[in-house]
């Protein structure tokens, strides 16, 4: 009985440190994901949260230079979670680890406040170059469910990155980019010319250029049709 109570307090000091030390990533919980019940089961059973937790305590260990140990920290929270976040990546405040398996954030990775990151997202480098090879995300960003940005490139605030994009160039801040290679289809809240968008979704580049070619096709055999019967 009494190793059950000793348990007990320890899991409510632990559920506690957390909420301290870790508010802004638990307000994140609750703010962009409906499924949040309470501060309990985030706490304990949200490996997102748990990834970020380590991490953080990884990285102090790689800024103080300890050898092996914060990727050892590292690799064990990948086991667990899924999520490998390198100790040596720069993360602001407010991070927000949907699901998060396989999510990869890269050692030169530098992410901004209040990023939202959804399952299968990659932070990766593009070869074997030395120094800064990963990308750098601004503020308030949403990166979707497998989307993959690559090289030294720059993310400006308030971006959203569609589902599956690739993104390989700089992004302006206030963008909606979708596609392989990623396009910017919205910029500072416009509509790019020739993209339709609508609120519920975002549009697909590649169907839409396809179509606009059918359309062409289906005038071109129209036009053709007709002069075939003027001929006759």
């Amino acid at each position: 009985m009494q190793i059950l109570f000793v348990i007990i307090l320890a899991v409510i000091a632990a559920v506690i440190l957390v909420a301290v030390l870790f508010r802004s990533e638990v307000k994140a919980v609750f703010e962009r994901d409906p499924a949040a019940k309470n501060i309990l089961e985030v706490i304990l059973l949200y490996s997102g949260l748990h990834a970020i937790i380590a991490y953080r305590l990884a990285h102090v260990f790689y800024l103080a230079k300890i050898p092996f140990l914060p990727r050892f920290i590292s690799q064990v929270t990948k086991f667990f979670t899924g999520i490998e976040i390198h100790p040596g990546a720069s993360i602001g405040k407010g991070l927000f680890i949907d699901h998060g398996m396989g999510v990869v954030i890269g050692e030169t990775s530098i992410v901004g406040d209040n990023v939202t990151l959804f399952q299968g997202v990659t932070l990766g480098g593009t070869g074997k170059e030395k120094g800064k090879r990963h990308p750098t995300l601004g503020s308030n960003i949403v990166v979707g469910t497998g989307a993959k940005v690559l090289g030294n490139i720059k993310v400006g605030d308030g971006v959203m990155i569609g589902a599956n994009a690739v993104v390989v160039k700089d992004i302006p801040a206030d963008s909606t980019v979708v596609g392989v290679p990623g396009r910017v289809v919205k910029k500072e809240g416009k509509e790019i010319p020739g993209i339709r968008l609508d609120h519920t979704s975002l549009p697909d580049p590649l169907a839409q250029a396809l179509e606009h070619l059918q359309d062409e096709i289906n005038q071109i055999e129209g036009e053709l049709k007709k002069h075939r019967q003027n001929l006759k």
